[in-house]
């Protein structure tokens, strides 16, 4: 197949957003007799019709909707470029787009990312959070350089990305003043029953904490599940119930979340991992995180 013409695509990009040739040709500021040629000849080289009648109108065929999603991708990158061009602070700043994996700790990443900040020149982060998977598709699509995640990257399949395992986080268990100075008492035992607050099982921690409480034979009361880090610690902070949190945030947890530790879940740690397009793996910022990051896994306190 030849390369396809992307003015071409432009047009049926533009007729898809409009949902008509008429208004797609009163935003371009060309005739309709123009797009609708354009159409044809598109259509006649991918051998695929993209566009339905339905009444007066046109609505996207199946292959017209496979079309749009790469269109979509398409020309938002060209929107992307043009703005990284015209707009760009200096050729000196140094730019790290980080996507977060919404199970992370957001104090975490926060103490992990400020290596990236602390670093000499000018530095912009532009920090990007949500569902791994999610944030897998966009690095794959270069909108990102980097992605904070509990899990390594899937072997095999079409993505080729790189992981990098940060640190294993030694986990504990906090709770708000009060149920802390209550089940720190007799810990572990005094976990039976306990109001707990725990990630969802899309989270690897989750697993974790579960096979240490089945060891353990401990069965709290589970009272909360949270995709998101910062949701459980907020509720946490609220005295809903104990929740876990790397050992490494006792200090800031204390100071800016009034939580105080219940005891360690020995053997349980938080897997932070680094995942980076192999090509983009020699970014400045990346290298820098990937090596001071163990620094950060060694500290028992912030």
């Amino acid at each position: 197949m030849n390369m396809i013409n992307y003015k071409h695509l432009h047009y049926f990009w533009v007729v898809a957003k409009e949902g008509s040739i008429t208004r797609a040709a009163e935003r371009l500021g060309v005739a309709v007799q123009t797009i609708s040629g354009q159409l044809s000849l598109l259509e006649r080289q991918l051998g695929k019709a993209l566009f339905n009648s339905q009444g007066r109108g046109l609505v996207l065929s199946d292959a017209g909707r496979k079309a749009l999603g790469y269109a979509d991708q398409i020309f938002q990158l060209g929107e992307q470029l043009e703005d990284a061009l015209l707009h760009s602070d200096s050729e000196t700043t140094l730019r790290l787009r980080a996507g977060i994996s919404d199970g992370i700790p957001k104090l975490l990443a926060y103490r992990l990312l400020s290596l990236v900040t602390a670093m000499p020149g000018d530095v912009r982060l532009i920090c990007d959070e949500g569902e791994f998977e999610n944030l897998l598709a966009e690095l794959a699509l270069h909108r990102l350089d980097v992605v904070l995640t509990d899990r390594a990257a899937p072997i095999g399949g079409n993505l080729k990305v790189f992981s990098s395992r940060l640190g294993e986080f030694p986990t504990a268990l906090f709770a708000a003043p009060a149920l802390a100075e209550r089940y720190s008492q007799d810990f572990p035992a005094s976990l039976n029953n306990a109001p707990m607050l725990l990630p969802t099982r899309h989270n690897a921690l989750r697993g974790r904490i579960d096979r240490w409480l089945e060891e353990q034979q401990l069965h709290p009361r589970i009272v909360g599940e949270f995709e998101d880090s910062a949701l459980l610690t907020t509720f946490g902070r609220g005295g809903l119930g104990i929740f876990p949190a790397p050992l490494a945030l006792a200090s800031q947890l204390a100071s800016e979340y009034d939580a105080r530790q219940v005891g360690e879940l020995d053997g349980v740690s938080e897997h932070i991992y680094a995942i980076s397009n192999e090509r983009r793996i020699r970014h400045p910022a990346i290298e820098v995180l990937c090596a001071s990051a163990p620094q950060v896994a060694a500290t028992t306190a912030l």
